[in-house]
């Protein structure tokens, strides 16, 4: 008999949203078209102009999850940020676009799983109608790729470390 190793890496989808059409909101999309650059063979990218309902069916299928998006900077906050998801309360009602929270609450209303998942908020400045980024729009996306580099590291060797130790089926 012989040992099979399966699946040792996550099926992860990154979901980069914003409108390409207001400048700096297009930061999400942007990072996600880079990163499908990378050819990693367990990420799948998405690139939308808002987070619908529709993509729960399609969360449902991955074990990690990670969001991009562009947030407003401001004079104290301008640092690219990363923090875990956490589902919301399910008696919220979602409406036609979402926040990835009540798109989790419905992805595990409808499933019965919804997927591990980051949220990577990279600052704007600049969100008039346009297709060039602002300096910190752009300096944020460099800083954005790094953290997601990062976190696809620790998110695959954590799972490496859990297969390694269930996932081999004797045969």
């Amino acid at each position: 008999m012989d040992n099979v190793i399966i699946n040792t890496y996550p099926a992860i989808l990154l979901i980069g949203y914003g409108n390409e059409l207001r400048s700096d909101d297009s930061v999400g999309q942007r990072v996600s078209d880079l990163i499908a650059s990378w050819k990693l063979r367990n990420l799948y990218t998405l690139c939308v102009h808002q987070l619908t309902p529709e993509l729960a069916e399609l969360l449902a299928k991955f074990d990690v999850a990670i969001f991009v998006d562009a947030y407003p900077a401001t004079t104290v906050a301008q640092d690219v940020q990363v923090f875990s998801i956490e589902l919301a309360e399910t008696s919220v009602i979602m409406g036609h676009s979402s926040n990835p929270s009540y798109l989790f609450a419905l992805t595990q209303a409808l499933y019965g799983r919804s997927p591990q998942a980051w949220w990577v908020k990279v600052p704007g400045v600049n969100f008039e109608l346009g297709e060039s980024l602002s300096p910190v729009a752009e300096q944020g996306i460099e800083i954005a790729l790094q953290k997601i580099n990062h976190l696809l590291k620790t998110i695959s060797k954590e799972q490496y470390k859990y297969s390694s130790e269930h996932d081999i089926i004797q045969m």
